[in-house]
Order: C-alpha cells, then structure tokens, then sequence
C-alpha cells in the first residue's frame, strides 16, 4: 500500500517492482512542517542491502522496458498527467506544508509538472533516426550506410532536491524512461513525501513494475553508496554544489547530468525601465523566499540608476507578505532553522563591513524576512555566497564593463540577467558574461521546461530541457550496413 495510517499518522513506503513495500530496519523518518513543526507523514529508512535491490529490480526490467514502442510509453504519460492534474489540489496541500511553498506556487508546480509529461511524451514520438550516407565524405562510397538511432543506458539514478520535489524528479524521470531507461529515485528527505506521490501517480497510471522504484532514506547514511553501486548507469542531481563535486569525485566513469549552485546577476543600466526593473528583480530574487538556484541574489547598478532603483526595490519588498505559505505570503519559513542560520551570518558580516539597511534584518526561527542591502562590497561575503534565502544585495558599479568583470568574477555560472532599452548593448552584454543562460529584460529563471537549462563553471554539468534531458539519458547506437557491387545491381 503506498500509505498507511497509524495511530492517526501516515507512513509511506517505497515503490519496488510495482508493489509499495516498507524497510525491513523499521526504522523510520519524521517529516515535520517548516511552516508549523507539524508532521506531515513518515518514510522509510532504507538499508543499504534495500537500495542494492531497488538498483537489481530495475535491471530486471531494463531489457523489456526498453522493447516497449515509444507510442505506449507516451500513453502512460499521458495518463499520468491526467491523473496528477486531477490529484493536484491534495499533493499541492501536501508539497505547501513540507517545503513551505505558497500554496499557488505549490499548485503551479503540480500543473507545469503535469504539461512537462505530456510535452517529453511528445517529443519522445517525435525523435527519429538518422540514415548517413558514406559518399559524403571524401573518398567514402555509397556502397557504405550507417543507420543511427538512440537507445537506452541503462539505470538512471534520479537525485531531486527538496525546493521542486514534484518537478525537478519529473524532469529527470520523464526524459529517462521516454528514452527507454529505467530510473531509481532519491528524493531529498524533506520533500520525500511528495516525490513519492509521484511516484504513486506514475504507477497508476500503467507504469510496470521494476521500471521505476523509489529509494528514501538520509544522504548521510545511504547516499555515497547509491552513488557508487555498479548498476548505475547515470546520475542525474539536482542540489548544492558542494554535494555536486563530491557526488562527481565519487562517480568515476558514471556519465553524469549536474544542476547546482548559482549567484544570478541582475545588471541594470541607464535606460532600464526602473519600474519594471525592480517589479521583476523583487519576484526573482524574493519568490519561494529566495529558496530557488536560479534566483536573482546580485544586483549590480550603475552609480546613474542606484538611488532610484534601490528606492524602487524598498517599496516593493516592503510591501511583500510575510509568514504562513497557506494565507498567500510570499516569503515564508526556510526549510530549516540551520538555513535561516547562515542567512542570518550573512546579513551581520555585511552589515559589519559598511553594507546599508535598507529593509529587513529581522528572523523569527527560521522565518527570515525579507531583507535589501544597499552598497554591498566585493569584501563582503553575500557578494559571492549563494544565500538560497530572501537576501537581495546592491553592488554599485561605475561601468558596464566593471558589471560584467563582478559577474564574472563568481565561481557560479548558472544565469545572469540585463535590463536595458538598447538591445544591441544587451546582446553585447549577453555575449561576454560567463553563464549557461542570459535572460534579457527579465528576471533569472528555469522554464519554458523545453528550454535549455545549463550552468558553467561550479554551477552545473550538462544541458536539460526536455529534449536535451532525453539525448543526455541515450546514446546514438550506428549499424553500419556495407554493399557489395552484386547488391547494388
């Protein structure tokens, strides 16, 4: 059964071969509410005999999964997103407790989850071989033919982070198996409980056992081994960049897919529209309460727009609601008191080195409210730490090419974005910063969901987006065919 109640407190199992099973440790994990501290079920702690049968099943079914047309494996998705849409409004309840996300963004993500397997169910049908002609290379011969098409891995090794429990797992899962992989899901602890009830969707809808199973349990204690089994084929990992690189120094040979960390810059110059300018850096940095890798968390102005732009973005974060995710406000509890914490140590070492006030400051627990530093230094550590918190500081720069050396400057190179009227200064911007994506008069941010998604430097490893998730979960696989002269006669 995929949940249970008892004593009036639900526990979850894990999927495995089709059937939802508990962990023979007994052992299991509280998932209590950053909103309110109330508990919102628990889950398994798995051993690591469990997780070596979890990776075994789904090479048991690997060869059979990956016989399946592509037509019949888009059917399941199509199920599945008819049945996550109609389940939306429970696991949006579920998802605004567990991670404290404002429960329209909570149902946004249901939705967009929901439009992302239909979209990878389409473009699954929609990827065609290729046949290549010898005699297009020099000296070839047309006597010589190679037939290409992609196939399958293996094992997909899906990691999401806590932040997008529902997306950022049907961003991995969906390309993977439409490819013909089959995927083991990790989901973050915090966050376990709704990326099973994907889980438990993807099931109902026809999905067969073995293809898809489920591993809950603390990274500190189960996820180097995951990582280093030998059933795994691919790793895809979405989370800090730190647990990224050890992740990567642990792989090997493991082809691997990697979204992490990122310090988003927001340049805006002269003839920025201000008003806009600020409206949409205030949503970018402040949404989800800054708990986002592609949030806004720099803002670098000219010393001509500084003063109107910071005034700009005063009265907007100050008119931002503050507290429970239930009653719409915008910045809510962080996912924990340990990241409140370092928010917290970041605003007192700015302000200790001449950083200005201009909002906030202020933390109930791990409710950290919304705060705008003004005049913020290269010395000062929120300049080049991701706060993954609704933290936004202003760095005056007298230039745009001094914009670009500070942006440039960060070990991070997810997103970046430029706001100005001259479109011809915003693509010559756009050409010099170091960075997967430059977003041009908008904030920083992930989606359209077929769009590609990258980061350089410590912020990523490989390209996702729908059709570029599918290509990086598959291999092009040739058959060379060689004529002889009676053949062509």
């Amino acid at each position: 059964m995929f949940q249970n109640t008892i004593q009036g407190e639900t526990v979850y199992g894990n999927l495995l071969n089709g059937e939802w099973v508990e962990s023979a440790s007994g052992h299991l994990l509280e998932i209590r509410s950053p909103v309110d501290g109330s508990l919102v079920g628990k889950i398994q702690a798995m051993t690591k005999e469990e997780v070596t049968e979890a990776i075994q099943d789904t090479k048991l079914h690997g060869k059979t999964w990956a016989e399946w047309p592509i037509h019949e494996r888009a059917e399941i998705f199509y199920r599945a997103a008819d049945l996550l849409v109609e389940r939306a409004e429970e696991i949006a309840d579920i998802l605004t407790m567990e991670v404290a996300k404002e429960r329209k963004s909570a149902l946004s993500e249901i939705v967009r989850s929901a439009d992302l397997l239909r979209y990878t169910a389409d473009m699954g049908k929609s990827m065609e071989g290729q046949a290549i002609s010898g005699e297009n290379f020099p000296g070839g011969s047309r006597r010589k033919m190679s037939f290409v098409r992609r196939v399958p891995l293996g094992t997909v090794l899906a990691i999401s982070p806590f932040n997008y429990p529902v997306n950022l797992s049907v961003s991995k899962i969906a390309p993977a198996l439409i490819g013909g992989n089959t995927v083991v899901l990790k989901p973050a602890t915090q966050g376990a409980v709704s990326a099973l009830h994907l889980a438990d969707v993807l099931q109902s809808a026809g999905l067969p056992g073995g293809v898809l199973n489920t591993i809950t349990g603390r990274g500190s204690e189960i996820g180097d081994y995951i990582v280093t089994q030998d059933g795994i084929d691919f790793i895809n990992f979405t989370g800090s960049t730190e647990i990224g690189q050890h992740i990567s120094s642990l792989a090997r040979m493991t082809p691997l897919l990697l979204e992490l960390g990122g310090k988003d810059a927001a340049i805006v110059l002269e003839d920025a529209d201000l008003d806009f300018a600020a409206n949409t850096i205030a949503d970018g940095a402040f949404s989800y309460s800054g708990q986002r890798c592609t949030a806004v968390k720099r803002v670098l102005a000219t010393d001509a727009v500084a003063d109107q732009l910071v005034g700009k973005l005063k009265a907007r974060v100050e008119q931002m609601k503050v507290g429970d995710p239930r009653e719409g406000a915008m910045i809510t509890p962080l996912i924990d008191e340990k990241a409140a914490e370092s928010a917290q140590k970041l605003i007192e070492d700015a302000l200790e080195k001449g950083a200005h006030l201009l909002t906030g400051n202020k933390r109930e627990k791990n409710l950290v409210y919304p705060t705008l530093l003004d005049h913020v230094t290269k010395e000062m550590e929120v300049a080049w730490i991701e706060p993954f918190a609704p933290i936004l500081p202003v760095i005056r720069v007298k230039s745009i090419e001094q914009a670009i050396e500070i942006a440039n400057q960060s070990e991070y190179g997810l997103q970046s974005s430029v706001f100005t009227n001259d479109i011809n200064k915003a693509f010559s911007i756009a050409e010099q910063l170091e960075v997967g994506t430059v977003q041009i008069n908008n904030k920083t941010e992930r989606g359209p969901d077929h769009f590609p998604f990258l980061g350089v430097k410590a912020s990523g490893m490989g390209t996702q987006g729908i059709r570029y998730s599918i290509e990086a979960m598959t291999r092009p696989k040739a058959i060379t065919v060689n004529l002889r002269d009676e053949d062509l006669s």
